[in-house]
């Protein structure tokens, strides 16, 4: 799996479980650290908690081992390593807060695929 299709799958895994604002960026020609921020905002900090923890799961599930994560403990923010993805996840004000969107904003921002009809 290449780095665009793990984003996708982390942000499609990110709004089953009730993430908003999903954004994933394309950083690969503005930075050497990854390839792609999937930010997503958390409804409570026990949500933040709670996506970081099942997505964790999850990929771990697909063989993609975390490499780092900061966050979690506090709940307001949580960041996820899988080296060529980083994950953002936050409470709404916390994402005001450091406002990645923004400060990453020459990044290529990609569309998530519709989700698929229930």
């Amino acid at each position: 799996m290449n780095s665009k299709e793990l984003a996708i799958l982390i942000a499609k895994f990110v709004r089953e479980n009730k993430a908003k604002d999903i954004v994933i960026l394309n950083v690969m020609k503005l930075t050497p650290i990854t390839d792609y921020f999937v930010i997503c905002t958390g409804l409570t900090n026990r949500h933040v908690q709670a996506l970081a923890h099942d997505l964790q799961k999850e990929m771990n599930q697909h063989k993609i081992h975390i490499i780092g994560n900061e966050g979690y403990t506090a709940g307001s923010w949580a960041i996820l390593d899988y080296d060529d993805v980083v994950v953002h996840i936050y409470i709404e004000a916390t994402r005001k807060f450091y406002d990645l969107e923004d400060l990453w904003g020459d990044a290529e921002k990609l569309e998530l695929p519709p989700e698929s009809p229930a």
